[in-house]
């Protein structure tokens, strides 16, 4: 990792999320122009505050050294939406899940079987 990934990657991230330089940094508590001078090569953040990059992103360390892994704006506002309830609540929104997922099989399993029930056309009657 070089420390041109890590200024790239937050670039990406803020610009991914519409946010500017500006507003990010007063979002972070810092000068107006903290995050400009980590783009523009100035500084790095230290460890503490990087984190708190992340964070405010709403993803995993793991998640920004891995630029594979992609989560649209509605996965960002759940998973910050999960990170803040409390235990009870949290799993009343993981049965509601559990639920989806088995529907969802449901769903493309009957389509599946749907699709091979289907006659065959008349060009390939014999």
């Amino acid at each position: 990792m070089t420390e041109e990934f890590i200024r790239e990657r937050i670039d990406e991230l803020r610009v991914f999320r519409g946010v500017s330089e500006y507003k990010m940094s007063l979002d972070l508590g810092r000068s107006r122009s903290y995050i400009q001078n980590i783009s523009s090569g100035r500084c790095l953040p230290p460890l503490k505050e990087l984190i708190q990059i992340v964070e405010y992103f709403g993803i995993t360390l793991s998640e920004f050294f891995n630029r594979d892994v992609k989560h649209s704006d509605l996965t960002v506002k759940a998973i910050q939406g999960v990170k803040a309830l409390k235990d009870d609540d949290l799993e009343v929104v993981l049965g509601v899940i559990e639920r989806l997922r088995f529907m969802n099989e449901v769903v493309e399993d009957f389509k599946k079987s749907n699709q091979e029930k289907e006659p065959q056309s008349k060009a390939t009657r014999i």
